[in-house]
């Protein structure tokens, strides 16, 4: 799928056009909405509540290595840098995934939301669950 990008703010290009502000979010958004519709199943019922679990992987900085490859043992657990707050993260996958997976957002009632750094076998992206409810 790609790395994750945050949907961030918009910026008018006069009257009513209105484009994001992050080139890298709306690539990343067609990445999740083709992903989506390979993977729904046709029975799939886009209309029930739902909960989406996604958990946002990236690439941790150098720095956080050794020169021999080795995690520094003062690297951070957590990721915390600003690679994408994780409420922006989730705007932009769920807009992804309206029409796909669900109709509206509005529908997505439980969201639980992960950003990580990627385990040695892991490239940056996000593995997403949806679960229909009713």
């Amino acid at each position: 799928m790609g790395k994750p990008a945050p949907q961030g703010s918009k910026r008018s290009l006069g009257g009513r056009v209105m484009i994001e502000s992050s080139k890298r979010c709306k690539p990343w958004r067609q990445d999740v909405r083709h992903t989506a519709l390979d993977l729904t199943p046709e029975t799939w019922r886009a209309t029930l509540p739902m909960k989406v679990e996604v958990d946002f992987l990236f690439n941790r900085p150098k720095a956080d290595y050794r020169t021999n490859g080795e995690l520094k043992p003062s690297a951070p657990l957590h990721l915390t840098k600003r690679v994408g707050d994780v409420d922006k993260l989730c705007r932009a996958l769920l807009d992804a995934m309206t029409g796909v997976v669900f109709d509206d957002d509005c529908q997505v009632v439980t969201l639980i939301a992960h950003r990580r750094y990627c385990l040695s076998h892991e490239r940056p992206s996000a593995i997403i669950t949806v679960t229909a409810l009713g």
